[in-house]
């Protein structure tokens, strides 16, 4: 078996054809939805990038027990067990956290990989003094605040403010980018079409194409820009604070046509991948696997980003497309089954034949491709120490703590580093040994006071916003914007949450942040 799995970053469900979406033209998207299976209630776990991605390893929820971080050594990653097996693995992205403290031993799973310089605030060239007032006069400052920055010597790291710094290496690498083979995106699917080829007489192989795009800065080559253009004619808004929205109709048109030319741009190029698999045939033997890792509030619910909000459908309910040669004959059929992002680990490894280990609490998605069965009864879903979510695809229930400082929280690791730096020595100072948990085998874990500026939100100075228990009927109310007072379901939903905790061995300190029975109910294990 050969398989290409597909990871975009920040593709919004409703952007596609396939899924509804009439705002962005994405006719490969649609395309491969009438050859793949379609799952059409697929959500996130763990959020955001690199905890969804430590999902998609391990084949479990791993919010409960840190924020965003490394593998663990531990941790049971599909890459290396692939490898294990025989299976060889390979990796071609632009994400940039993969390269940073907190994303270590992700890129290195794999036998090999292939990173793509120059998204995001990785600047493709090392300017030591950036021309800051050409900058400052070509881009918003509510989206690139560079007037933080240092006004003589050399920008650093060092001495800027982190969000300025980090807009600053975004400005550069747009200076670079001249023609459209240029862009990480386009770099990206040149990289795949040679490992395909180098690879073409191979088998026993699984490629990884991950793309940045269409994650913020919204940059696409002009004629996917033209497309989309609205007529605005101030300083570039193409990287959004998360925030509240609070931009004119006609900026919040430019942004949102921005992230349409850049979801356009990922269609045209997945396109061509879908022309490779003509033209060379690999349908016959070849799986082909299409997601991403969560949405974008585009100023939905007034709300730009994620992260800082309740994790809306619009960030939570995601895409998920698969192809597999033995099941062509359901093409263009739909899933309504519950599932989630760490249900990808174990469909990887039953795809290459491999065993699932038992530390896995996803459920692989093979069986589903024959025919539509139930693969969970509820989800749950969050980021560590803001709310949790659960769902059974009909309701969904935002359930926040009293106390949003999550002071009474501690980080479980072996690896102690946040997003960009290690743990600071007081953090380290705080740390004991605590007992293992039923997925380390057997070894025991550092326990750190959680220091709330060095959460998920701030790391960038933020806090929770929005911040209100709540349930929403999916069916009656989509677009959450009515919350249900249903004290029966939520009574449910509360128990579901404790059994997911319960199901992943999480901290006792978790159910008292929650408000929650330590004594989970006997509900059946998802299979």
């Amino acid at each position: 078996m050969k398989t290409v799995f597909v990871l975009f970053d920040s593709l919004n469900r409703l952007a596609l054809g396939a899924y509804g979406g009439t705002a962005i033209a994405t006719p490969n998207f649609d395309r491969f939805s009438q050859k793949a299976v379609t799952f059409d209630k697929h959500y996130v776990g763990s959020l955001p990038c690199m905890p969804a991605r430590r999902d998609m390893h391990t084949g479990r929820l791993n919010f409960m027990h840190r924020h965003w971080g490394p593998l663990e050594p531990f941790d049971e990653s599909f890459a290396r067990t692939l490898s294990k097996a025989g299976v060889y693995t390979h990796l071609i992205s632009d994400h940039l956290h993969y390269f940073e403290e907190g994303g270590w031993g992700y890129a290195t799973a794999y036998d090999s990989f292939d990173y793509i310089r120059g998204q995001e605030y990785d600047a493709l060239k090392a300017l030591v003094a950036p021309p800051l007032e050409r900058y400052k006069e070509k881009f918003d400052a509510r989206h690139y605040p560079l007037e933080k920055l240092p006004e003589t010597g050399a920008v650093t790291r060092g001495n800027s403010d982190k969000m300025a710094w980090k807009k600053s290496r975004a400005a550069i690498s747009r200076d670079f980018l001249k023609e459209e083979a240029d862009f990480p995106t386009a770099k990206c699917f040149t990289s795949a079409f040679e490992f395909l080829d180098l690879n073409a007489e191979a088998d026993d192989w699984f490629l990884q194409l991950e793309c940045f795009d269409p994650h913020e800065p919204f940059v696409a080559p002009e004629r996917f820009k033209e497309a989309y253009a609205q007529g605005y004619n101030g300083k570039i808004l193409d990287w959004p604070m998360y925030e509240e929205a609070a931009n004119s109709p006609e900026e919040i048109a430019e942004i949102r046509g921005n992230y349409a030319a850049l979801v356009a741009m990922c269609d045209e190029y997945f396109g061509k991948l879908l022309d490779y698999f003509d033209a060379n045939d690999l349908w016959k033997d070849t799986s082909l696997v299409l997601t991403t890792d969560h949405g974008f509030l585009l100023s939905e619910h007034e709300w730009w980003g994620k992260n800082r909000t309740p994790y809306y459908e619009e960030i939570s309910h995601i895409p998920l497309m698969i192809w597999h040669p033995d099941h062509a004959t359901q093409g263009g059929a739909r899933r309504e089954s519950l599932t989630q992002t760490p249900d990808l680990m174990p469909t990887f490894l039953a795809l290459h034949g491999c065993s699932i280990p038992p530390s896995v609490t996803g459920a692989s998605l093979l069986p589903l491709l024959a025919k539509d069965a139930p693969a969970h009864e509820t989800l749950a879903l969050g980021m560590f120490a803001g709310p949790v979510c659960v769902t059974d695809g009909r309701y969904s229930y935002f359930h926040y703590p009293d106390d949003l400082s999550g002071e009474n929280l501690n980080i479980y690791t072996l690896m102690p580093t946040h997003m960009l730096t290690h743990f600071d020595i007081d953090e380290l100072k705080s740390a004991e040994l605590s007992d293992p948990f039923d997925f380390t085998k057997g070894a025991p874990l550092l326990k750190i006071r959680l220091d709330p500026k060095n959460n998920q939100l701030g790391n960038d100075g933020q806090t929770l916003g929005e911040c209100e228990t709540a349930l929403y009927d999916l069916e009656a109310d989509p677009r959450q914007e009515n919350k249900l007072e249903r004290p029966d379901i939520v009574a449910g939903f509360i128990d579901s949450i404790t059994h997911h905790f319960a199901r992943h061995d999480a901290p006792q300190e978790l159910y008292a942040h929650f408000g929650l029975n330590t004594s989970p109910p006997k509900i059946e294990a998802a299979s």
